[in-house]
């Protein structure tokens, strides 16, 4: 039977009329955070005057603060109103940015751009927590939508934030980061019209709390290890925004103008594909093969980008597109395995402590992954693709492994069942 297309998915979500709102208000927030990502480091340079190292000390000092974020949020919906948290984390960052725009002093920026991504992080775990409560069995479809919908939305505000740099004033860059403050001043509007708070399990009596323990992720070893492994689960991010863009221009000879074509790539394929790769996805098997998958294709992909300076423009740039294509057929394939092994491992009562600490894995890579690309990846050269493919495949198989045991999901003769 055909699957319903993206459009009919849309006006009818797994979670009907609260997925529907939470959906575009997740819209409007990667719509504002794309024009974010575009504006900040020309905001920093053009408004605020810092130099390069005040600009990588605001952004390296964001992104611990962004660690931080995930496992607090778990920590307080275990407690609290998902929905009430994640209008804080609009509000939040509404402040923040206002305070950029008030003042460019660096001592006003860092606490502001150090909240900033630490409201950030904890509203994605908080659209989680959400998505897992409000979707039940369908959170991979939901999940589906939710990245087709964050991929237009990052596009949009791409493309908003071009027309601004485009002016290249400072009026105009100060509008841009007015505008992110104002998208999220209307995601908290939307997300106050949600009926299902969800989150806060139900109160017990004090008798009963005495009696039944609660789980507690950090004293979990299978989940931190799959924590742990989840990090090296996200390799496909950096190679996309930045290991791509540097080896070619490092690198090869292909033509400069080719970058932009990788995310124009990867964003189209990624709304081509993302429904079908999710509906093939209905349990938490399906979600280890998902995961064994992801380190083959990335080990093919980074096998591309290491043989592309060898023969020449057009091999090049021929072997680089072919990598954004694995690359994104990969970050498919995380999105699914990654999302579906996080809530499928974590115990129902604890639920959101769990989603908390498994939120960590993408902050820790988004902060760690681009130094190792650049400082050991891209300076060994072609061998260092290879080894870093390498490691990606191992650990995958390795996460599989782990997952599975958790999982309880063997054979009846005692082994792990194989990749599908």
């Amino acid at each position: 039977m055909a699957h319903p297309g993206l459009f009919s998915q849309l006006r009818n979500p797994p979670g009907g009329r609260d997925a529907r709102i939470m959906l575009s208000a997740q819209f409007l927030d990667r719509t504002g955070t794309g024009v974010w990502n575009a504006a900040e480091v020309l905001y920093f340079t053009v408004v605020a005057r810092l130099d390069a190292r005040s600009i990588g000390l605001l952004i390296g000092i964001g992104a611990v603060a962004g660690i931080l974020g995930s496992p607090v949020a778990g920590r307080l919906a275990a407690r609290n109103s998902v929905r009430v948290l994640l209008i804080g984390c609009h509000l939040l960052r509404v402040v923040t940015l206002c305070a950029m725009l008030a003042s460019t002093r660096f001592a006003v920026l860092l606490p502001a751009v150090a909240v900033t991504f630490f409201g950030d992080r904890a509203a994605k775990t908080l659209e989680m927590l959400f998505a897992a409560d409000v979707a039940g069995p369908e959170r991979a479809m939901y999940q589906a939508l939710f990245r087709s919908v964050a991929n237009a939305g990052f596009a949009i505000g791409a493309g908003i934030a071009a027309i601004g740099l485009a002016f290249g004033t400072r009026d105009a860059y100060r509008m841009l980061i007015l505008l992110d403050a104002f998208s999220f001043i209307v995601c908290s509007v939307l997300v106050r019209r949600v009926r299902k708070t969800s989150g806060a399990p139900a109160r017990v009596t004090s008798q009963a709390a005495d009696t039944v323990p609660t789980a507690n992720p950090w004293r979990d070893p299978g989940y931190l290890a799959f924590v742990f492994l989840d990090i090296f689960m996200a390799t496909d991010d950096p190679i996309l925004n930045l290991g791509l863009p540097l080896w070619l221009i490092t690198r090869t000879t292909a033509p400069h103008a080719l970058v932009p074509a990788f995310l124009a790539l990867n964003t189209v394929l990624v709304v081509a594909l993302q429904m079908r790769i999710s509906a093939a996805t209905k349990s938490p098997h399906d979600a280890t093969s998902a995961v064994a998958r992801y380190g083959l294709i990335i080990l093919a992909c980074c096998a591309c980008v290491a043989v592309a300076p060898e023969f020449g423009t057009l091999f090049a740039s021929l072997a680089l597109l072919v990598a954004t294509g694995l690359q994104t057929l990969a970050e498919l394939m995380r999105s699914v395995s990654s999302w579906e092994l996080a809530v499928a491992l974590a115990p129902d009562g604890a639920r959101p402590a769990y989603l908390g600490v498994a939120g960590m894995s993408q902050s820790i890579q988004k902060s760690a992954g681009p130094l190792l690309l650049t400082s050991v990846v891209m300076v060994a050269g072609p061998v260092g693709w290879l080894a870093l493919g390498g490691a990606v495949a191992g650990l995958s198989v390795l996460q599989r492994r782990s997952c599975l045991r958790k999982l309880g999901l063997r054979d009846p003769d005692g082994s792990l069942p194989a990749i599908a």
